[in-house]
C-alpha cells in the first residue's frame, strides 16, 4: 500500500492545523476554497471552483479509460466558541472546526498530491471540496451547480471521523446509515391572562407540556422498536412572569428516522399528535415543517468494493465490515441519491483516549495520526478502482 512519507504527513498537518486555525461558516469557506484550489492547481488538477457558491472541484485524467471515481471531503465549520487550547485553536472568536472538517480536507488533499505525483491509475479523478455540510445543504447546492453533469462519476464516496472508535479504525456499513433530519416548529395560541384565575385563559403553557409528553409517543407507540427513530424537543419559548397565562407557546422540535418509510409515517403522525393535543385543551396549533438532510443509504455493491480494498490493505483488526447506524445527520446523503456510492468512518480516538471527545462539543479536536492511514486509504481506493489491469 502506497504511505505518505513523513514529510508529507508533517506538511499536511500543518496544512490541517492552519485551516483549523482559520474556520469559515458554511457558504463562507473562501480562504479555505481558495487554498484547496491553488493546491490542486499546483499539482495538475483541472480545478473547477465556484459550485454551490464556495465549492472546489480538483479533476485528473489519466490513461484512456472511461472510468471515473468522485472523492467528497467538506470543508465549513461550526458556531461554537473553541475551548481546545491548542496553539493552533481557532482564531475567529465563536467560530471553530468542530467537526473536523479540516481534517477531512487535508487528508484528502494528502491523498490528492501522492496522486497527482505517483498515482497508478486509468481513469477520471474527480476530488470535491463540499461547502456548507452543517445543515446548509452545500451537496445540494453543489449539484444544483451540475455537479454530476460537468463532473460525472461511476461511483462516489466519502469518509468522516468519528470520536469513541479507536484511532485510524475503518468503519464501513452497508444500506441506511445514518438518519434523516426534519425540523418543526409548533406555535400555540391560546387566551391569556392573569395567573390566578385561569379559567378566564386558555392556557398554552399547559398545552405545550402536555404536547412534549405526546410527541414522545410517536416513537414509542407508532415506530417499529426495531426501526431507530428520534423525537426531540430542544426549546419550549412561553411567557415571562409567573403570574402571567401567555397567548403563545413555541416549541422547537428535531426528528431523525433511517428509513424513508419511518420518516413519511412520523411527520404525519407527529402533525395528527400536535393537531388532537390543541384541540383538546382548546388552543390553535401552527406547524411549520422543514425538510432536512435525507437518509443516507450506502450502495451494497459499492460498499463491498470499498470494504474490499481496505481489507487488502489494512490488518483485519483495523477493519470493522457492518458498523452501526448512526443517528446523525450528513448531507452525502443526497449525492448517494444520484450516484451509487459509499460514506465510511475513521476513528478518531477510543473512550479515554486522544480524540475521543465527540464533535461538536468546544473541546474538540481532529486527530492529526488520521492524516497518514486516512489518505493512505483514498490512494488505495482510487488505484483499486481505477486500477490499469482491471477493466
Amino acid at each position: 500500500m502506497d504511505r505518505l512519507s513523513e514529510t508529507a504527513v508533517q506538511a499536511f498537518t500543518l496544512l490541517r492545523r492552519d485551516i483549523h486555525q482559520h474556520p469559515e461558516l458554511a457558504f463562507s469557506e473562501r480562504r479555505t476554497a481558495a487554498l484547496v484550489a491553488a493546491q490542486l492547481g499546483a499539482w495538475g488538477y483541472e480545478v473547477s471552483t465556484g459550485l454551490g457558491g464556495t465549492g472546489v472541484v480538483g479533476q485528473l485524467k489519466r490513461g484512456t479509460s472511461a472510468r471515473s471515481i468522485g472523492l467528497r471531503a467538506d470543508m465549513d465549520a461550526l458556531p461554537i466558541a473553541e475551548a481546545t487550547g491548542a496553539a493552533w485553536a481557532s482564531c475567529h472568536h465563536g467560530v471553530m472546526h468542530a467537526c473536523g472538517h479540516d481534517g477531512h480536507t487535508a487528508m484528502l488533499l494528502a491523498a490528492a498530491q501522492h496522486l497527482a505525483q505517483q498515482g497508478r491509475f486509468d481513469g477520471t479523478l474527480n476530488l470535491i471540496f463540499q461547502p456548507a455540510e452543517e445543515g446548509g445543504g452545500g451537496a445540494l447546492k453543489m449539484m444544483e451547480d451540475g455537479l454530476f453533469e460537468r463532473f460525472p462519476c461511476d461511483a462516489i464516496f466519502a469518509m468522516h471521523n468519528m470520536p469513541g472508535i479507536a484511532q485510524g479504525q475503518l468503519v464501513f456499513r452497508s444500506g441506511p446509515t445514518m438518519a434523516s433530519s426534519d425540523y418543526a416548529t409548533v406555535t400555540l395560541h391560546g387566551v391569556g391572562g392573569h395567573g390566578a384565575m385561569p379559567h378566564k385563559a386558555t392556557d398554552v403553557v399547559v398545552a405545550a407540556a402536555s404536547l412534549v409528553m405526546a410527541l414522545q409517543t410517536v416513537v414509542s407507540r407508532h415506530v417499529d422498536p426495531l426501526q431507530p427513530a428520534v423525537v426531540t424537543v430542544g426549546a419550549i419559548h412561553a411567557g415571562q412572569a409567573n403570574n402571567v397565562i401567555p397567548a403563545e407557546a413555541r416549541l422547537e422540535v428535531s426528528v431523525r428516522a433511517l428509513d424513508p418509510q419511518v420518516r413519511r409515517s412520523m411527520e404525519q403522525r407527529i402533525r395528527d399528535v400536535v393537531r388532537l393535543q390543541a384541540e383538546s385543551f382548546g388552543v390553535r396549533a401552527e406547524l411549520d415543517w422543514r425538510p432536512g438532510y435525507a437518509v443516507l443509504v450506502n450502495d451494497a455493491a459499492q460498499t463491498v468494493r470499498a470494504l474490499a480494498v481496505a481489507q487488502k490493505h489494512f490488518p483485519a483488526h483495523q477493519v470493522t465490515p457492518q458498523g452501526p447506524m448512526l443517528t446523525g445527520s450528513e448531507d452525502f446523503a443526497f449525492m448517494l441519491e444520484k450516484v451509487p456510492g459509499s460514506y465510511l468512518f475513521i476513528g478518531n480516538g477510543a473512550d479515554g483516549e486522544p480524540g475521543a471527545c465527540m464533535v461538536h462539543n468546544p473541546a474538540y479536536d481532529f486527530n492529526d495520526d488520521n492524516i497518514a492511514p486516512g489518505a493512505a486509504y483514498w490512494i488505495a481506493l482510487v488505484q483499486e478502482l481505477l486500477s490499469p489491469t482491471h477493466p
